[in-house]
């Protein structure tokens, strides 16, 4: 498989240099193929959601480099990070981040407007990602008219409507029931047969036993790093 993340000794240090310095990456090195499914697991604190930060281009590290698709992350400008979020990433988090006075073909649509696609497509596009996880006949809903799970299944929807190479998902399923967040974990490991190439960021060792990989990270630093029999759901 092609190596489509590389992540090269990176640091992420607050404070540096203070008697308070904290050092929320302490020397990462890591690399994702295209196509994998990876866990990155670890307690409040231990780093992982700053790892996330700068996989996902929204924090760059302090030192070190990140490769994304073999280009180097720390060279370029906000405009060109900003355009790799949109275009190549799709993000899940806990709280579904739905604004509430849009429809749900609204929300998803966002991303696709944010790329400033002809609105015919952008809506075929945008149904199409809402038929994957479900909800194409709710379509002229609000949010505030759906149940937890059916809120996050939108925001899945949002994040492959751009048909992105990378989804990450923060803790996607702590605001959710134990069913209904098995029902978001099955759509990620679909996501992922299909093709796509998912991180998924948890605390918990029973949620990390979905993905084909997993990365425990403790105090900043990469304490295990192994491939596993997938809990397939």
């Amino acid at each position: 498989m092609a190596r489509l993340i590389e992540v090269q000794n990176v640091y992420k240090i607050y404070g540096e240099g203070q008697e308070n310095e904290v050092r929320a990456l302490d020397g990462v090195s890591l690399c994702v193929d295209r196509g994998e499914f990876v866990a990155i697991v670890g307690q409040s604190g231990s780093g992982k959601s700053t790892l996330m930060n700068v996989l996902g281009c929204l924090d760059v590290p302090s030192r070190g480099r990140f490769l994304l698709d073999g280009t180097d992350v720390g060279e370029l400008t906000d405009r060109e990070l900003s355009r790799i979020r949109n275009r190549r990433i799709g993000f899940i988090f806990q709280q579904y981040n739905l604004i509430q006075g849009l429809s749900v073909l609204e929300n998803v649509e966002l991303p696709l407007i944010y790329q400033g696609m002809d609105p015919v497509e952008r809506r075929e596009m945008a149904m199409e990602a809402l038929s994957k996880v479900g909800l194409a006949e709710r379509f002229k809903h609000k949010p505030t008219q759906m149940s937890g799970g059916q809120q996050q299944r939108v925001a899945i929807a949002r994040a492959i409507a751009t048909r992105p190479p990378i989804v990450m998902a923060d803790e996607p399923t702590g605001a959710l029931d134990s069913r209904t967040g098995l029902e978001i974990l099955r759509f990620l490991q679909q996501l992922n047969k299909e093709g796509s190439t998912v991180i998924l960021i948890t605390h918990d060792n029973g949620i990390a036993a979905t993905a084909r990989r997993v990365v425990r990270l403790s105090d900043g630093k990469i304490v295990e790093d192994r491939e596993q029999e997938v809990d397939w759901l």
